[in-house]
């Protein structure tokens, strides 16, 4: 990460030029990549219009709270990290972004999402957890090309419709969100809606009678959804604590959707609703 000089107050580390440059490097695969995070940068440094060449981009763990206008003149990016800052929303540019492959927005203040996100066909990689969240725009359904999303510790209380559509989704963690469900009563007919908290167990923790009570739960209702979102079965990422003690850790990345993680294959996790099994 780049070395700033620390400015006094709420301004935070400003970045120059000179810095900047001087923490570029050149990554094994040959993208050019800029490293700014944990500097204590308060605002976006706007002398990065002048290395527009970059690649990839870390801003992470500082104090961002606005992402300008003119991040959208930085086309070349394919990688942005803006992983635990205070942001509170994103400008319309960010649809400019056109060769962006990889955006982590983990740990911020989100409480919405700009349906300019939307416009970033080639996504392929998009985190939002640890945010304030409880809906996405309908824009989302158009990023054909994303393979994994991070919805973990928001405020959702049901799965955005948009997810149904996504076709190349392939791990979704939505962990730690206050989503409702439908639970059928085997005597009545009718729907019985019920809203609580997922809690993910490994069949191993499980006993015989348990886990089979689960499995015919998954199976039924599996066949009463239109959709199935695999991602709830096999979440591919944790993210540990709360907001505030994740901020507190500034040595280490987030560990989910970090560039270059090794992610677990094969993962057995099983979703369960105890609080309807009565175990």
């Amino acid at each position: 990460m780049a070395k700033g000089k620390r400015a006094g107050g709420a301004k935070g580390t400003k970045i120059t030029l000179k810095m900047a440059k001087n923490a570029l490097r050149v990554t094994p695969d040959g993208k050019l990549r800029l490293d700014l995070s944990n500097v204590g940068i308060a605002t976006f440094p706007k002398c990065l219009l002048k290395l527009r060449n970059v690649e990839e981009l870390d801003l992470s763990r500082n104090k961002l709270k606005i992402i300008p206008e003119f991040i959208g003149q930085l086309t070349g990016l394919r990688w942005l990290d803006l992983h635990s800052n205070q942001i509170e929303q994103l400008p319309e540019s960010i649809g400019l972004l056109g060769s962006l492959l990889y955006l982590n927005l983990c740990n911020n203040n989100l409480d919405g999402l700009s349906p300019d996100v939307g416009s970033l066909r080639n996504l392929q990689v998009l985190n939002l957890g640890m945010n304030r969240l409880n809906a996405l725009p309908p824009t989302l359904a158009t990023l054909t090309n994303l393979t994994e999303l991070g919805l973990f510790d928001n405020l959702f209380t049901q799965m955005p419709e948009c997810l149904n559509v996504l076709p190349n989704l392939t791990k979704l963690n939505t962990k730690r969100n206050p989503v409702s469900y439908t639970q059928r009563d085997g005597k009545d007919p009718d729907s019985v809606k019920t809203t609580g908290n997922l809690f993910l167990l490994r069949e191993g923790d499980l006993c015989h009678p348990c886990l089979e009570r689960c499995r015919r739960k998954k199976l039924l209702e599996r066949s009463q959804r239109k959709s199935n979102f695999s991602g709830l079965i096999s979440p591919n990422s944790v993210a540990r604590g709360n907001q505030e003690n994740w901020r507190q850790q500034t040595t280490s990345s987030p560990p989910s959707f970090q560039k270059g993680q090794a992610r677990p294959v094969g993962d057995t996790n099983t979703l369960s609703f105890l609080n309807s099994l009565n175990i």
